[in-house]
């Protein structure tokens, strides 16, 4: 057991001083107290705060960003950008996607993240051609989280199809495809090499993407007790096509045909009507929001008004990682919604509400539901994940947590820690320098394939 000493903590009911943390040979926190019972536990230099989880992440897409924004024609979108993304896709092999992915975890804790939930759909090579191992890219991912030291929860996705109406995949998606009993083999494989602190969940990469068939045989065949996963109403057209293959909005259909509760992530949900938001609300289901990314795209705005007041739950998700601060995803889903309503701190209910502390809170409720591990809290059972924020006197509690949302990206985070082991001290992760050299590497080879 190790004890940490924090000179003021964010807890379930509040923010206490002088809270005492003691953490498990497993890595969960087993006491918290005011009591100080070890003379040698170590004191922590800051206010210190749960940390959150990444729910989407897409680990290869971090080497491709900031290399498709110019403009390529009149009517660029996230359709022109996914015929790129797919184009990057086909250089990535398992040497560098390991390279990249590991990078990319160790940006992650440095902006406050320290579990991911890997949307994990690059199971083949190029134009799908087989590795030896179905699970090769899922282990290479396994690999990265465990050298970054960050918690992972892989979720293997199920794409079969380019479409509602097109069952032949594209070229550039024949490396994402796979038939059902080789996605559920691949599941139970990865989920025998899974490492300690790793965890699994299903994923559906989208209604478009899988039949309505498999889902069905899906949802009867795979592992019980799981999270669930899915890209959901993120485009315009992607409701349009539901609309013309089944005569429903995606959500709508997905309510009626799937047993969406607690357990699901709705990730993106941009485009829901207002009966969608209360039955989605409703369900216990999260919306899963990567406001950096969908402003990257072009995606729209998520309707945080309507799902909050329906009692809604949400959480946040780098996606494609032109960002890697959980601060900034928060800062930006805030600001959509003020351009939106031209207000400010348009996201809390209630007056005197700290709109960064508000968000964080409401992130880090729904790190369970969505990863499969006790996350997001600093109570005894919960895994003893937590930053320690730069000790500014110009502030206290939850205005600590407003600075980080809105005083500027990572640099109020000094330390993080992940399963009660120190990750990142001074802003920056302690193998920050390897793992760089190696993803220096790993782009200098992609860019010669590309």
């Amino acid at each position: 057991m190790i004890s940490y000493l924090a000179k003021k903590a964010m807890l379930p009911d509040g923010w206490q001083s002088n809270v005492q943390i003691d953490v498990d040979a497993d890595g969960f926190i087993c006491y918290v107290g005011a009591e100080k019972t070890d003379d040698q536990a170590n004191t922590l230099p800051g206010p210190v705060m749960p940390s959150l989880v990444n729910l989407h992440s897409h680990a290869f897409q971090r080497a491709f960003a900031g290399l498709t924004e110019y403009r390529q024609r009149a009517d660029d979108s996230f359709w022109s950008w996914r015929d790129s993304m797919y184009r990057f896709a086909a250089s990535m092999t398992p040497d560098s996607l390991q390279s990249v992915a590991t990078q990319l975890y160790v940006e992650m804790l440095e902006g406050g993240y320290t579990h991911v939930c890997e949307f994990h759909y690059l199971h083949h090579g190029a134009g799908g051609t087989h590795y030896q191992r179905l699970s090769e890219n899922g282990g290479r991912l396994q690999a990265a989280a465990a050298d970054a030291g960050i918690g992972l929860t892989l979720m293997p996705v199920l794409y079969q199809r380019a479409g509602f109406n097109d069952a032949t995949p594209s070229t550039g998606q024949r490396q994402f495809c796979l038939e059902l009993d080789a996605y559920l083999g691949m599941l139970d494989e990865l989920q025998t090499s899974a490492l300690p602190g790793q965890e699994m969940a299903v994923a559906l990469h989208s209604l478009r993407a899988v039949s309505a068939q498999s889902i069905a045989e899906l949802i009867e065949q795979a592992p019980q007790g799981l999270p669930w996963h899915i890209h959901i109403a993120e485009q315009q057209a992607e409701v349009a096509d539901c609309l013309s293959a089944t005569g429903q909005r995606p959500v709508a259909w997905l309510l009626d045909h799937c047993p969406v509760d607690h357990r699901w992530c709705l990730v993106h949900a941009t485009h829901l009507d207002q009966q969608e938001v209360v039955a989605a609300a409703g369900s216990g289901a999260v919306a899963g929001l990567c406001p950096t990314t969908e402003a990257n795209l072009g995606d729209g705005f998520f309707p945080l008004g309507d799902w909050s007041h329906a009692g809604g739950r949400f959480g946040i998700g780098s996606d494609s990682h032109v960002c890697r601060s959980a601060a900034e995803e928060l800062r930006l889903l805030e600001y959509g919604q003020r351009l939106l309503k031209q207000q400010r701190n348009v996201s809390v209910q209630q007056d005197g509400q700290h709109t960064g502390a508000w968000l964080w809170r409401q992130s880090a409720a729904v790190s369970k539901s969505i990863s499969g591990v006790s996350l997001g809290r600093i109570e005894p059972g919960q895994r003893a994940d937590f930053l320690v924020l730069q000790d500014d006197d110009r502030t206290s509690d939850d205005g600590w947590v407003d600075a980080l949302v809105f005083g500027g990206d990572n640099d109020a985070i000094d330390q993080v820690y992940c399963a009660g082991r120190q990750v990142v001290d001074n802003g920056q992760h302690l193998a920050r320098k390897a793992s760089k050299q190696q993803f220096d590497a790993a782009l200098k080879k992609l860019k010669e394939m590309v």
